[in-house]
Protein backbone atom coordinates (compact mmCIF):
# COMPACT_ATOMS: atom_id res chain seq x y z
CA UNK A 1 0.00 0.00 0.00
CA UNK A 2 2.81 2.70 0.69
CA UNK A 3 4.64 1.93 -2.55
CA UNK A 4 1.60 2.32 -4.46
CA UNK A 5 0.96 5.98 -2.41
CA UNK A 6 4.41 6.69 -2.91
CA UNK A 7 4.69 6.18 -6.98
CA UNK A 8 1.15 8.01 -6.89
CA UNK A 9 2.36 10.75 -5.16
CA UNK A 10 5.80 11.03 -7.45
CA UNK A 11 3.15 10.86 -10.61
CA UNK A 12 1.34 14.09 -8.94
CA UNK A 13 4.34 15.70 -8.21
CA UNK A 14 5.56 15.36 -11.66
CA UNK A 15 2.46 15.99 -13.19
CA UNK A 16 2.07 19.01 -11.35
CA UNK A 17 5.75 20.50 -12.15
CA UNK A 18 5.20 19.66 -15.96
CA UNK A 19 1.88 21.62 -15.60
CA UNK A 20 3.78 24.60 -13.85
CA UNK A 21 6.21 24.78 -16.37
CA UNK A 22 4.08 24.51 -19.19
CA UNK A 23 1.88 27.18 -18.05
CA UNK A 24 4.74 29.38 -17.49
CA UNK A 25 5.72 28.81 -20.96
CA UNK A 26 2.34 29.39 -22.40
CA UNK A 27 2.13 32.82 -20.13
CA UNK A 28 5.42 33.86 -21.50
CA UNK A 29 4.28 33.20 -24.96
CA UNK A 30 1.17 35.10 -24.55
CA UNK A 31 2.81 37.50 -22.73
CA UNK A 32 4.92 38.05 -26.08
CA UNK A 33 2.07 37.94 -28.49
CA UNK A 34 0.12 40.51 -26.42
CA UNK A 35 2.67 42.67 -26.22
CA UNK A 36 2.87 42.83 -30.47
CA UNK A 37 -0.43 44.47 -30.43
CA UNK A 38 1.44 47.08 -28.07
CA UNK A 39 2.72 49.93 -29.86
CA UNK A 40 6.74 49.93 -29.57
CA UNK A 41 8.22 53.08 -27.56
CA UNK A 42 9.23 54.12 -30.80
CA UNK A 43 6.47 54.09 -32.22
CA UNK A 44 4.80 55.91 -29.56
CA UNK A 45 7.62 58.56 -30.07
CA UNK A 46 7.26 59.01 -33.87
CA UNK A 47 3.22 60.07 -32.86
CA UNK A 48 4.29 62.01 -30.21
CA UNK A 49 4.11 65.89 -30.06
CA UNK A 50 7.61 67.06 -30.17
CA UNK A 51 8.94 70.28 -28.15
CA UNK A 52 11.58 72.88 -29.55
CA UNK A 53 13.45 75.16 -28.16
CA UNK A 54 14.11 78.06 -30.55
CA UNK A 55 16.13 80.04 -27.82
CA UNK A 56 18.24 82.21 -29.56
CA UNK A 57 17.42 82.00 -33.35
CA UNK A 58 18.29 85.10 -35.28
CA UNK A 59 15.79 86.75 -37.57
CA UNK A 60 16.07 84.84 -41.05
CA UNK A 61 17.00 81.72 -39.27
CA UNK A 62 15.19 77.97 -39.84
CA UNK A 63 15.00 75.18 -37.86
CA UNK A 64 14.19 71.91 -38.91
CA UNK A 65 12.63 69.13 -36.70
CA UNK A 66 11.13 65.67 -37.20
CA UNK A 67 7.28 65.15 -36.15
CA UNK A 68 6.02 62.10 -37.55
CA UNK A 69 8.35 61.25 -39.96
CA UNK A 70 8.13 64.78 -41.77
CA UNK A 71 10.20 67.63 -41.70
CA UNK A 72 8.83 70.81 -39.59
CA UNK A 73 10.25 73.81 -40.20
CA UNK A 74 10.33 76.78 -37.87
CA UNK A 75 11.63 79.97 -39.68
CA UNK A 76 11.82 83.27 -37.38
CA UNK A 77 11.04 85.88 -39.86
CA UNK A 78 12.78 89.10 -40.18
CA UNK A 79 11.05 92.51 -40.31
CA UNK A 80 11.53 92.81 -43.89
CA UNK A 81 10.44 88.97 -44.35
CA UNK A 82 7.26 89.35 -42.69
CA UNK A 83 6.50 92.90 -44.37
CA UNK A 84 7.21 90.75 -47.77
CA UNK A 85 3.97 88.53 -47.28
CA UNK A 86 2.22 91.38 -48.12
CA UNK A 87 3.61 92.18 -51.62
CA UNK A 88 2.54 88.90 -52.12
CA UNK A 89 -1.35 88.74 -50.97
CA UNK A 90 -2.34 89.14 -54.31
CA UNK A 91 0.27 86.43 -56.16
CA UNK A 92 -0.34 83.47 -54.11
CA UNK A 93 -3.67 81.12 -55.10
CA UNK A 94 -4.86 80.67 -51.37
CA UNK A 95 -3.81 84.20 -49.32
CA UNK A 96 -6.52 83.15 -46.61
CA UNK A 97 -5.90 79.76 -46.70
CA UNK A 98 -9.18 78.41 -47.08
CA UNK A 99 -8.72 75.73 -48.94
CA UNK A 100 -8.36 72.18 -46.97
CA UNK A 101 -8.33 74.24 -43.76
CA UNK A 102 -9.64 71.84 -41.42
CA UNK A 103 -6.52 69.46 -42.67
CA UNK A 104 -3.84 72.06 -43.35
CA UNK A 105 -4.17 75.17 -41.47
CA UNK A 106 -5.88 75.53 -37.93
CA UNK A 107 -8.03 77.98 -36.94
CA UNK A 108 -5.46 80.31 -35.46
CA UNK A 109 -3.17 79.98 -38.22
CA UNK A 110 -5.76 81.00 -40.78
CA UNK A 111 -4.44 85.00 -41.55
CA UNK A 112 -2.02 86.44 -43.81
CA UNK A 113 1.24 85.28 -41.95
CA UNK A 114 -0.45 81.84 -40.93
CA UNK A 115 1.19 81.61 -37.63
CA UNK A 116 0.16 82.30 -33.98
CA UNK A 117 3.45 84.77 -33.85
CA UNK A 118 3.60 87.08 -37.28
CA UNK A 119 7.42 86.46 -36.95
CA UNK A 120 7.33 82.53 -36.43
CA UNK A 121 6.19 80.08 -39.24
CA UNK A 122 5.84 76.67 -38.22
CA UNK A 123 5.24 74.74 -41.35
CA UNK A 124 5.62 71.15 -42.80
CA UNK A 125 8.18 71.03 -45.40
CA UNK A 126 6.33 68.39 -48.26
CA UNK A 127 5.05 70.03 -50.68
CA UNK A 128 1.16 69.42 -51.62
CA UNK A 129 1.90 68.56 -55.05
CA UNK A 130 3.87 65.02 -54.72
CA UNK A 131 5.51 64.96 -51.71
CA UNK A 132 9.11 66.46 -52.68
CA UNK A 133 10.91 68.96 -49.92
CA UNK A 134 10.87 72.05 -51.17
CA UNK A 135 13.83 74.32 -50.91
CA UNK A 136 14.73 77.60 -48.99
CA UNK A 137 15.39 80.22 -51.46
CA UNK A 138 14.91 83.30 -48.90
CA UNK A 139 17.03 85.49 -50.58
CA UNK A 140 14.56 88.16 -52.99
CA UNK A 141 15.34 89.15 -56.41
CA UNK A 142 16.35 87.11 -59.38
CA UNK A 143 17.30 83.58 -59.45
CA UNK A 144 17.18 80.57 -61.80
CA UNK A 145 13.66 79.23 -61.85
CA UNK A 146 12.43 82.27 -59.93
CA UNK A 147 10.78 85.38 -60.97
CA UNK A 148 12.74 88.65 -61.11
CA UNK A 149 10.46 90.25 -58.43
CA UNK A 150 10.96 87.33 -56.07
CA UNK A 151 10.50 88.36 -52.22
CA UNK A 152 12.09 85.33 -50.55
CA UNK A 153 10.28 81.96 -50.35
CA UNK A 154 10.38 78.14 -50.90
CA UNK A 155 10.86 76.41 -54.35
CA UNK A 156 10.38 72.80 -54.93
CA UNK A 157 12.90 71.58 -57.05
CA UNK A 158 10.28 68.22 -58.26
CA UNK A 159 7.84 70.33 -60.42
CA UNK A 160 9.12 74.09 -59.42
CA UNK A 161 6.13 75.06 -57.56
CA UNK A 162 7.17 78.20 -55.60
CA UNK A 163 5.18 79.19 -51.95
CA UNK A 164 6.21 82.38 -49.85
CA UNK A 165 7.42 83.03 -46.60
CA UNK A 166 3.74 82.01 -44.88
CA UNK A 167 4.18 78.90 -46.65
CA UNK A 168 1.37 79.95 -49.29
CA UNK A 169 1.49 78.30 -52.99
CA UNK A 170 2.06 80.80 -55.81
CA UNK A 171 -0.75 80.84 -58.43
CA UNK A 172 -0.49 78.24 -61.58
CA UNK A 173 1.89 76.27 -59.67
CA UNK A 174 1.13 72.35 -59.79
CA UNK A 175 1.16 72.37 -55.70
CA UNK A 176 -2.81 72.19 -54.80
CA UNK A 177 -2.50 73.80 -51.93
CA UNK A 178 -0.16 75.85 -49.02
CA UNK A 179 1.81 73.91 -47.08
CA UNK A 180 0.74 72.43 -43.75
CA UNK A 181 0.58 74.29 -40.35
CA UNK A 182 0.82 71.55 -38.05
CA UNK A 183 -1.35 72.13 -34.87
CA UNK A 184 1.07 73.64 -32.38
CA UNK A 185 0.92 76.14 -29.21
CA UNK A 186 3.58 77.79 -27.36
CA UNK A 187 4.78 76.57 -23.87
CA UNK A 188 6.80 79.64 -22.65
CA UNK A 189 8.15 82.30 -25.01
CA UNK A 190 11.35 80.12 -26.43
CA UNK A 191 9.75 76.50 -26.43
CA UNK A 192 6.88 75.14 -29.15
CA UNK A 193 4.90 72.03 -28.99
CA UNK A 194 4.48 70.55 -32.25
CA UNK A 195 1.42 68.08 -33.11
CA UNK A 196 -1.01 69.60 -29.97
CA UNK A 197 -2.57 72.30 -29.51
CA UNK A 198 -5.29 73.46 -26.80
CA UNK A 199 -7.97 71.69 -28.46
CA UNK A 200 -6.10 68.56 -28.22
CA UNK A 201 -3.47 66.17 -30.58
CA UNK A 202 -3.41 66.38 -34.17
Amino acid sequence: MSNEKQVDSGRRGLLAATCAVGGVAGLATAGALVSTFQPSERAKAAGAPVEVDITGMAPGEMKTVEWRGKPVWILKRSPDMVASLKKTDGQVADPKSERNKEDLTPEYARNEYRSIKPELLVAVGICSHLGCSPTTKFQPGAQPSLPDDWAGGFLCPCHGSTFDLAGRVFKNKPAPDNLQVPRHMYLSETKILIGKDEKGEA
